[in-house]
């Protein structure tokens, strides 16, 4: 079943032209403009081909290893000027895609961490963007989530403004999404998730069709799917307290339409859809729904609870209607498991079973040979 990872991949802002050739004479004299006492002309200048240079992959490889660079950029990120403040945010995001800055970055967290929440900062949305980046990494994920805790800045306050809309007038603050399934990474993170006394997660359902923003909607669901992995929550999340199941399935669903007898084994909220019923757009969101319901039924209590709701009856639609390859395998293997006999018995929770290692390979082997296969096929259309 895998491991609960970070979300979509990180973000990278393109720059202007850039030009990646640079000795260290032209990176001392440009370093030298970087400084919060340059003439605001020349410093924006400097920070605008900086950022040109983060734009192409030789040049975020130029200065991802050059601290001093990312320290002056760091800095510049409290100018009087905005438009060097942006120039430098954006530089300091693309750069953050390598994991090489990380270490450099990491020592102004709670710095970025006051200005993220803080209701009335202007680059909230860039901080929360580099934020989204430097989480991905597990070990930087942690860094992260400790300073939360440093700062008295919890999880608790990120979900609370992740929850209030306009929260920042300047801001839409949607990268948020992606932090939050960056930081169920942890374990720790899942587990104040779903502490059933908080109701935390019963908070983060609705946006699994917030159509405003993919980037928050992938967040959440992403968010969702790594929860998912913590099967001792699984009789709770598809129970009445939280009824997770329709928030997973309804954007999966189209607008057709079952006979009557299989219409009432759906959950209500997917019954009788309207016939311009619209499923998510985004590949990778639907692919993260069907590997969360996947999870759901790593346990025998899950799988019963995940068939009984008639869900089988939407993912083979899904399938009918699918043409992308990868959530195409999600689909099937899905049905695989809402179709197929139960397992022996001691091996009923999917996620503790231990694979031999000689199976696995044969299994990955498989699995590479059927993409191949479904390559040629798309090749052939």
């Amino acid at each position: 079943a895998g491991q609960a990872g970070a979300g979509a991949g990180s973000l990278c802002l393109q720059g202007g032209a850039s030009c990646p050739s640079m000795d260290e004479e032209q990176a001392r004299e440009l370093l030298g403009f970087l400084r919060l006492d340059t003439r605001p002309d020349l410093k924006g200048q400097a920070t605008g081909y900086v950022l040109g240079l983060t734009g192409s992959a030789e040049g975020r490889t130029l200065l991802a290893g050059r601290p001093d660079f990312l320290e002056a950029l760091l800095l510049l990120t409290g100018d009087h000027s905005l438009a060097v403040v942006k120039d430098s945010y954006h530089s300091l995001i693309n750069l953050s895609v390598a994991v090489a800055t990380h270490r450099v970055l990491a020592k102004e967290l709670p710095v970025l961490l006051h200005r993220l929440l803080d209701p009335g900062y202007a680059f909230a949305d860039q901080v929360c963007t580099l934020l989204s980046n430097l989480s991905r990494e597990e070990g930087t994920c942690c860094q992260v989530f400790q300073a939360m805790q440093e700062e008295g800045l919890g999880l608790a306050r990120v979900v609370e403004v992740f929850c209030t809309e306009g929260y920042n007038k300047k801001a839409a603050l949607h990268y948020l999404g992606p932090l939050l399934s960056n930081l169920t990474q942890l374990p720790e993170t899942r587990e104040f998730l779903l502490d059933r006394s908080r109701c935390v997660v019963q908070r983060l359902l609705p946006y699994t069709q917030y159509e405003a923003s993919a980037v928050r909607r992938g967040g959440v669901i992403g968010t969702l799917r790594n929860c998912c992995f913590e099967y001792k929550y699984h009789e709770w999340l598809l129970g009445p307290e939280v009824d997770l199941l329709p928030f997973l399935l309804l954007p999966l669903a189209g607008p057709e339409e079952f006979p009557e007898a299989e219409m009432e084994r759906l959950p209500v909220d997917l019954q009788y859809l309207p016939p311009d019923k619209q499923r998510e757009k985004d590949p990778d969101i639907r692919k993260m729904l069907l590997e969360a319901v996947m999870l759901l039924t790593a346990t025998k209590a899950g799988r019963q609870l995940v068939k009984e709701k008639g869900t089988y009856l939407v993912v083979r639609e899904l399938h009918r209607w699918e043409t992308e390859p990868d959530v195409q395998a999600a689909c099937k293997k899905l049905i695989q498991v809402l179709i197929g006999d139960e397992p022996e018995p001691g091996m009923e929770n999917l996620l503790e079973v231990k694979i031999p290692e000689d199976v696995e390979e044969r299994l990955q082997h498989l699995d590479r040979e059927e993409e191949r296969q479904q390559g040629q096929q798309e090749t052939q259309k």
